[in-house]
């Protein structure tokens, strides 16, 4: 990960830790639900943040006799507990004091300071979700949002980037259900808007559950890259013809790359050497994330030289 995007998570786990605090302790005083889910919301947000970071390190392990490809995949697990515990835990929760507070509504005391603390509160969440939209910005290029999203190989951008958005609008609607229950004289919008938010975590928790699960499981580089990999492949003369190329990624930057080549059946076995590194070294220099190369070379299976590897 670059140290852009953990910069987005240290500035998200500073904003989310402070603003917990002084949530609960309005909550406490004014009894209000909203207050209590937003300040399990931010709780939830801080413990997520520590679980990205520890997922970077883990996925920054060196390769090993038990891990020959590295540990980049624990990267995307560790997602993957962020989003369960969004979905469990800020979802989850928020669900239940909301549904509570609508069948045993109490009137919020002292709203002043609810108002008071989540003004504040939009201030620093906008100061963070500003570093995210920054950082996502710089990641997706002239790409488009979503389609920044699907392609992206990096969980950990558009998941604090999700977990800002998601943390913006919890407040806004804290903030309509304290005021419209104090206005209205109906105490049970309070419980409402705790259900709002929790609806809005279970929401993003399943978004961030599925783009977790295609990286966890195994996914390929995108089309356009993959194109122009065959593409540098197939402009070495020594090569006939490329078969079928396969890709995976075992972290954002960690890429494996295997090749079933058709060489000129007039080529030397140095020859066929010298061409498997020019094509490896032409790939690496324009695509330095592919970083485990095997290459088959199919024309050699009749002198017994077959998955040549050449990493």
């Amino acid at each position: 990960m670059a140290s852009g995007s953990k910069g987005v998570i240290y500035a998200a786990i500073a904003g989310n830790s402070a603003i917990a605090i002084t949530k609960f302790v309005a909550s406490a005083i004014t009894g209000s639900s909203a207050m209590l889910s937003e300040g399990v919301h931010s709780l939830v947000d801080t413990g997520n943040g520590l679980l990205l970071l520890y997922g970077l390190k883990r996925s920054n392990l060196p390769a090993d006799d038990l891990h020959p490809f590295g540990r980049g995949k624990e990267l995307y697990f560790w997602t993957l507990i962020v989003a369960i515990l969004i979905f469990a835990l800020g979802g989850g929760i928020s669900m239940y004091e909301g549904i509570e507070h609508i069948r045993h509504p109490e009137p919020v005391t002292n709203p002043m300071l609810n108002y008071i603390v989540l003004g504040l509160s939009i201030i620093f969440e906008g100061g963070s979700t500003a570093v995210a939209i920054k950082e996502f910005r710089k990641m997706k290029g002239s790409m488009g949002t979503l389609e920044a999203i699907r392609t992206s190989k990096d969980p950990s951008t558009f998941t604090v980037l999700f977990e800002d958005i998601a943390a913006m609008l919890g407040l806004v609607v804290a903030l309509v259900g304290i005021y419209c229950g104090q206005v209205f004289g109906i105490p049970e919008l309070d419980g409402a808007a705790s259900v709002v938010i929790g609806a809005i975590l279970g929401m993003v928790a399943v978004f961030l559950a599925y783009e977790s699960k295609g990286l966890l499981i195994g996914e390929s580089v995108n089309t356009d890259v993959k194109d122009d990999i065959r593409r540098i492949a197939e402009a070495d003369t020594a090569i006939v013809r490329l078969g079928r190329l396969m890709t995976m990624h075992f972290g954002p930057h960690d890429v494996l790359l295997t090749m079933e080549i058709h060489f000129d059946p007039l080529l030397s076995a140095d020859g066929v050497a010298a061409a498997i590194d020019r094509v490896e070294k032409a790939i690496r220099s324009v695509h330095p994330d592919v970083k485990h190369v095997f290459i088959e070379a199919q024309s050699l299976t009749s002198q017994g030289a077959s998955n040549t590897d050449a990493a």
